[in-house]
């Protein structure tokens, strides 16, 4: 009877304190009579409730996505570090330089300009005449302002494009390994995903003949990414021109070309799908500011479209969050007319990743079973792991990527991300975007980590 009445006072507790009727006299009283342990229980299960009550109210739609792995694994390694331990984080995209100073102070210069009203939904029209040179100037590619849609970031860019396109059991080829967003970005606008596996052993590189064999009378787009996250590939011309033979084929087929790496590539000067004449119609570049001026938290992201898409996709941007921010933008058009082969900042950048990749395949490819591709781009490393699958320390086993990557988070505090979260079971993305320094340790760690297991 005595709990009783205790359980009978909390939910009153509950219910005076939602209605905000003298609740902290009720939680003196309260707190007077609880026993801590039994009012832990208590709130936690009256969580546990809402929370189960909530998730009847999100649609189905969100309940069909999940959480970006690198994002995942970024907030397991902040709570570690925020328990004390001393994390090195190898799960990051993005580069650790800084924002260039000239492209600052055109910001700054842009503020005290008061350009801080609402733009243009598509972008100011000199960031889109800016992207148009740009366009010409690197990649041989013609476009018009109009065909320019900048947007909160490149995922954004996608996002506009496949929610403009897809209607339900519309499918979309991706190659595997893919970006982590791709599949979550092509589900959400209600799409099917028919991701093309490829395997480190033929570079993860899609044959003409897997691609011509996928496409249906369903394929709305063939989604392409070189340079690679999460391998670093990089397509040669040569490559690229097999895929365009397939793809011609296939005149109302979309070629969207995301390219955000473009400018770090260690083979040679970077070409774009989009620039042979068979598939101009058809093409749909994606690229942004973020990775090789170090812009990630500028958000520009920008496509270059046929016009009807691009007109599309303004129309639905300018209904769900309307231009990109002003400062920004003006930040982006500093930086957009800067020639890389003229920039210093990016040649340094370039020249710093690709010591650490050299200094990460040498330590990494010391490590008995791990299975390296040596990356022609971006600032990632994608090893195969699986010679350690079915392993113990006696306390885990390594069953698959994601067991290998929590593993090394517990044991040796290195946060890599899983294989499976890109489309690839036997692999783990390891960024290279720090310092030699902390690869250096890191690989160290590893290697210990590693020889505990049988």
């Amino acid at each position: 009877m005595e709990y009783f009445y205790k359980i009978t006072t909390y939910f009153s507790y509950v219910k005076i304190v939602q209605e905000r009727t003298f609740p902290h006299t009720y939680a003196m009283v309260f707190k007077r009579f609880i026993p801590p342990v039994i009012l832990t229980k208590f709130l936690s299960l009256r969580i546990l409730i809402m929370d189960n009550v909530n998730q009847n109210i999100i649609s189905q739609r969100l309940k069909g996505i999940t959480e970006s792995a690198t994002l995942e694994m970024t907030r397991r390694s902040r709570e570690l570090k925020a328990r004390g331990f001393d994390i090195i984080n190898l799960s990051i995209g993005e580069p650790d330089f800084n924002t260039p100073a000239p492209v600052k102070e055109a910001a700054k210069e842009a503020i005290d300009n008061n350009i801080t009203h609402y733009p243009p939904v598509a972008g100011f029209r000199g960031l889109q005449e800016a992207i148009v040179e740009k366009l010409k100037r690197d990649n041989n590619l013609n476009f018009s302002p109009e065909q320019i849609v900048v947007s909160n970031g490149a995922k954004q860019s996608l996002a506009n494009i496949f929610l403009s396109i897809l209607d339900p059991g519309d499918e979309v080829i991706i190659t595997a390994p893919y970006w982590v967003s791709y599949a979550d970005i092509i589900k959400l606008a209600g799409g099917k995903v028919v991701a093309l596996q490829t395997s480190i052993e033929d570079d993860f590189k899609l044959n003409p003949e897997k691609l011509e064999a996928a496409i249906n009378s369903k394929t709305k787009a063939f989604l392409f990414n070189s340079p690679s996250n999460p391998t670093g590939m990089v397509y040669s011309a040569e490559e690229m021109a097999g895929l365009v033979n397939v793809l011609k084929k296939h005149p109302d087929l979309l070629v969207v070309s995301d390219e955000i790496y473009e400018h770090i590539n260690y083979s040679g000067k970077h070409v774009s799908i989009a620039s042979f004449p068979e598939i101009k119609g058809q093409a749909v570049v994606v690229n942004g500011v973020s990775k090789c001026y170090a812009m990630t938290g500028w958000r520009i992201g920008y496509m270059a479209a046929p016009l009807f898409l691009a007109k599309v996709c303004t129309k639905l941007q300018g209904q769900y969050t309307s231009g990109a921010g002003t400062i920004s933008q003006m930040a982006a058009l500093k930086a957009m007319k800067n020639p890389p082969q003229d920039s210093e900042y990016i040649h340094e950048m370039v020249s710093a990743f690709q010591d650490r990749r050299d200094l990460l395949v040498e330590k990494m490819g010391e490590i008995p079973g791990i299975k390296i591709y040596v990356p022609e781009g971006a600032f990632y490393l994608f090893p195969d792991v699986r010679s350690y699958f079915g392993k113990t320390d006696g306390e885990t086993v390594i069953n698959n990527a994601t067991d290998f990557s929590l593993y090394l988070l517990n044991k040796a505090h290195v946060a890599l991300v899983t294989g499976e979260a890109f489309g690839d079971p036997n692999c783990v993305r390891i960024s290279y975007a720090t310092s030699g320094h902390l690869l250096e340790e890191a690989v160290k760690r590893i290697k210990t980590a590693l020889k505990n297991l049988n």
